[in-house]
């Protein structure tokens, strides 16, 4: 084939753009940096960077996060592309957004790089710009479906929770309150989690047990085709 077969052809930029999930304790939290250059200098944004030559999407995606956490090893997922010609006014850029789930409580982020980059709960986050907030709305349906039927959202707590932690959680990801009963009925009843001899004694006098997901116990369960259901 003739080695400048694709001169013709026209370059694109290729952005990846990360929501990044945490949770801490109380309510579903999202990672935004404030913009420092133009366009949209000023405004909130989610955090991102361009596509290198040398390396794929998904370590695209590592490196952005790594950059601005200093973390490896966090959950992340691909989530859409996002071409739309004008979105971004600069120059033509097609985006690939993934979002990734972090526990704010065992990472105290001392190392969030960018003075820039605040938490912000869910509900009170500022405009964002572009389409960043239609990817926050895509990314946040996307983690209630998995949350439903994986048990994704232990990569929000810390190691070892309490089941009041573990509702809170599922219902700041839902939006909605749930039954304590049946909550711990149903927890229960998947027998994924280990009750450990420890107490957590902040919540009350006499203190909460603490739980912690055993994800060898699930994974042998799925292969005799257990499924996670909330």
């Amino acid at each position: 084939m003739h080695h400048n077969t694709y001169q013709q052809e026209d370059k694109l930029l290729l952005a990846v753009d990360c929501i990044i999930f945490g949770f801490d304790k109380k309510g579903l939290k999202i990672l935004l940096v404030k913009r420092n250059f133009e366009p949209e200098k000023g405004k909130w944004s989610l955090i991102g960077g361009f596509l290198k030559k040398d390396e794929n999407l998904d370590e695209a995606a590592t490196r952005v996060l790594h950059t601005l956490t200093g973390l490896k090893d966090i959950y992340m997922e691909q989530l859409y592309a996002y071409s739309k010609i004008d979105r971004d006014p600069a120059e033509r850029t097609i985006s690939v957004a993934y979002f990734a789930l972090i526990d704010v409580a065992s990472h105290q982020f001392e190392g969030l790089q960018d003075e820039d980059a605040h938490w912000f709960d869910l509900k009170k986050a500022p405009d964002l710009i572009f389409d960043h907030n239609e990817m926050v709305q895509k990314a946040l349906a996307r983690l209630r479906r998995r949350a439903l039927n994986w048990p994704i959202g232990f990569e929000l707590l810390p190691e070892k929770f309490t089941m009041r932690q573990l509702q809170a959680l599922y219902e700041s990801i839902l939006d909605k309150r749930l039954d304590k009963r049946n909550f711990i009925n149903k927890i229960n009843a998947m027998d994924v989690l280990e009750k450990l001899d420890e107490k957590d004694m902040s919540s009350s006098r006499k203190g909460s047990f603490l739980y912690r997901f055993d994800a060898d116990k699930y994974h042998v369960k799925v292969k005799e085709g257990f499924s996670f259901r909330i």
